[in-house]
C-alpha cells in the first residue's frame, strides 16, 4: 500500500522528448518555478546515488540558481509531517499513512533546501493547487506561467500541470528535471503534457532561451583565459602558480562552486553535468569537456 522501492532508469534525453502541440514562449517576467515534493521521504524510495537522482538534483539546482538570478519566484510543495485521517482521506486507502510514519524525513533534500525569499506551501493532494493558495500566490505575483520539476512525474507533477492548464496558467514541464516510478511512466507524463495540457522543455532550453536575449552575459566563463582566471580565483591561487593538472578538489573547490559553473555554462546553451566534472576534476580536463560541449551548439557569436 505504500510507495514501492523505485527502480533507476536513464533520464530521457531531449531527443526523446515528445513534440509539443503548442509553441508557447517561456517568459521569465511571467513565470514561477515549482519544486514539487522533493522531500527526503519521497526521494528515499530511489537509489540514493543513482545517475537518475544525480541528474535530477543537478538540473533542479541549476534551474533554481537560474530562477533566483533572474527574478523568477521559487515555490515549493511539501507535505506536512503530521496528517490526520480526515486530511489524508482517500490517500490513506491508496498509499497508507505516508509521512505520518516517517516524520523525520519531512524536510526538502539538503541540495534544494528553501532559502530566504522562497515560498513553501503545504501539499495535501496530487495537484499542488488543491487546498493550497498556489493560484492566489501566482496571481499576486503577476505570474501566469509555471515551470514544474520534482517528483513524482505521473502523479503530482502531471496533475499540477493539468490543473494549471484548466486555470489558464501555462505549465512548462521540465522533462529532465522530474523523476517517476519508471521510464514508461516518465515518458507517459511528458507525452500527455506535450499533447494535452502544456509544453515540455529541457533544463538547458529554459536557461538557453534566456541566454539568447542576453548574448553578453558572462562570456568569459566559456573562454580558456576566462575559465582559468575563474578557477584560479576559486582555488585562491595566482594564475602563474596554478597547476592545470592538479585535482581541483584538493585546491578546495566544492560542489556549490561547481554547480555555479555548470549553471553559467547552461545559460549559454553549453551542457556539462556534475558527474562529468567530478570524474576528473582538473582544469585541463574541464577545458577539454567545455570545448567539446561548446562545439556541439551554435553559440551565435557569444564566444
Amino acid at each position: 500500500m505504500t510507495i514501492p522501492a523505485l527502480p533507476t532508469y536513464t533520464m530521457p534525453a531531449v531527443e526523446a522528448f515528445p513534440t509539443n502541440k503548442v509553441s508557447w514562449t517561456f517568459e521569465p517576467a511571467k513565470a514561477a518555478f515549482l519544486i514539487h515534493d522533493m522531500q527526503t521521504y519521497f526521494v528515499s524510495f530511489y537509489e540514493r546515488d543513482s545517475a537518475l537522482m544525480q541528474t535530477l538534483l543537478d538540473n533542479l539546482v541549476a534551474l533554481k540558481y537560474f530562477c533566483k538570478s533572474h527574478g523568477i519566484p521559487v515555490i515549493y510543495t511539501a507535505q506536512p509531517k503530521e496528517q490526520n485521517l480526515a486530511d489524508r482521506a482517500l490517500l490513506n486507502d491508496m498509499w497508507g499513512p505516508g509521512l505520518n510514519k516517517s516524520p523525520e524525513l519531512q524536510q526538502v533534500v539538503e541540495a534544494l533546501a528553501p532559502e530566504e525569499g522562497d515560498i513553501v506551501l503545504d501539499k495535501w493532494r496530487y495537484s499542488a493547487f488543491q487546498r493550497s493558495p498556489l493560484e492566489h500566490t501566482l496571481n499576486e505575483l503577476g505570474r501566469d506561467q509555471l515551470l514544474i520539476g520534482g517528483i513524482y512525474g505521473h502523479i503530482g507533477c502531471l496533475m499540477t500541470a493539468v490543473d494549471a492548464f484548466m486555470r489558464d496558467i501555462k505549465p512548462f514541464m521540465i522533462g529532465d528535471a522530474i523523476a517517476d516510478f519508471s521510464l514508461e511512466e516518465h515518458q507517459m507524463t511528458l507525452k500527455y503534457v506535450a499533447g494535452r495540457a502544456g509544453m515540455v522543455m529541457s533544463t538547458a532550453s529554459v536557461i538557453g532561451q534566456v541566454a539568447k536575449a542576453e548574448p553578453h552575459a558572462l562570456p568569459d566563463v566559456l573562454t580558456h583565459g576566462g575559465l582559468l582566471a575563474r578557477i584560479a580565483k576559486l582555488a585562491d591561487e595566482e594564475e602563474d602558480a596554478f597547476d592545470p593538472d592538479e585535482n581541483l578538489i584538493d585546491y578546495g573547490l566544492d560542489s556549490v562552486q561547481i554547480m555555479a559553473l555548470i549553471t553559467e555554462w547552461r545559460k549559454h546553451g553549453v551542457e556539462i553535468n556534475f558527474v562529468q566534472l567530478a570524474e576528473t576534476p582538473t582544469f585541463n580536463h574541464w577545458w577539454m569537456l567545455l570545448e567539446q560541449a561548446r562545439n556541439q551548439v551554435n553559440m551565435e557569436g557569444q564566444v
